[in-house]
């Protein structure tokens, strides 16, 4: 399945995520933000569960903002188990 997700508070304009019917990531395209540091990223989650994710990235702050790209992303994943 196909989820958009635009994150707020942060660099990054867009997420696109592909998800499996298991909840696994299958990819994520980052639009804007820092590409070095969300490409890696979007590479690391492939195969993840979102559960896993979320755990891992909830709550990252980037200087003082109370939220980051990670954080955005967990708050993504949220949205989508909640559409879900």
């Amino acid at each position: 399945m196909v989820f958009e997700y635009d994150p707020k508070g942060v660099c990054s304009m867009h997420y696109t995520f592909d998800i499996d019917e298991n909840d696994v990531i299958k990819s994520l395209r980052v639009i804007g933000g820092c590409q070095g540091n969300l490409s890696g990223i979007s590479k690391i989650v492939v195969g993840m569960h979102i559960d896993q994710v979320i755990k891992a990235f909830e709550g990252t702050d980037c200087h003082g903002k109370g939220t980051s790209c990670p954080d955005q992303i967990s708050r993504a994943l949220k949205a989508y188990k909640e559409q879900k």
